[in-house]
């Protein structure tokens, strides 16, 4: 909980950070028109049609699993169903445990895809409007489902503190926005990790002036 308190500045200083790189990100007709648009097709089918939980758990499940292996961990039993699952590995950390509410695997599988498709020589220009029409609906359906699992109790986050996890998934979700935003509006990374460090000053600097 600690933690959590004293990370709560560096909310603050990422969200602004996030709204200072969205607002000078170029390609609003390129990128984000055809994004938003994925995303609303998305919310219309979240509110109005069933919710496809057997594909958000598999997904879910799935995250730990991928996390795991990136800490190098293993995978010793792996369930997942409409009603619920879980995982047992060999390792386990905050990061692993809280990772299926801020990485959007779906998304992430879907830019590697269209990747793969590049390198084969397969892509086309008139791809690039589908591509940002399905990241929006991708990364609208993890932000919905996982809004939506968070209503019920969840024992990721019991185990690791509302408040720390609540900091951990919004800054999570904060962070990678902040470094794909560039990449999809062609600019340098660098502007975001700057524009970040530079809100995390002046905010650390206006807490110094209060005390």
């Amino acid at each position: 909980m600690c933690v959590g308190m004293l990370l709560l500045p560096v909310c603050v200083a990422t969200a602004k950070a996030l709204w200072v790189v969205l607002s000078r990100t170029p390609g609003t007709d390129r990128i984000w028109l055809p994004m938003l648009a994925g995303a609303a097709c998305w919310i219309a089918v979240f509110l109005l049609l069933p919710k496809p939980m057997l594909v958000y758990v598999f997904g879910h499940e799935l995250t730990h699993a991928v996390w795991t292996w990136v800490f190098g961990g293993k995978v010793k039993r792996f369930k997942a169903g409409s009603g619920g699952g879980h995982v047992v590995t060999t390792k386990s950390n905050f990061v692993i445990v809280l990772a299926p509410y801020f990485f959007p695997l779906y998304a992430v599988l879907l830019v590697a895809l269209f990747m793969i498709l590049y390198l084969l020589g397969a892509w086309h220009h008139a791809y690039g409007a589908w591509f940002h029409l399905l990241l929006g609906a991708a990364y609208a359906f993890h932000i919905t489902l996982t809004w939506h699992i968070l209503q019920t109790h969840q024992t990721d986050i019991t185990s690791q503190g509302y408040i720390f996890s609540a900091v951990v998934i919004f800054l999570g979700n904060a962070i990678v926005l902040l470094l794909c935003v560039p990449i999809l509006g062609r600019e340098s990374v660098w502007f975001a990790v700057s524009t970040w460090v530079q809100c995390n000053r002046e905010v650390l600097h206006r807490i110094i002036t209060w005390i």
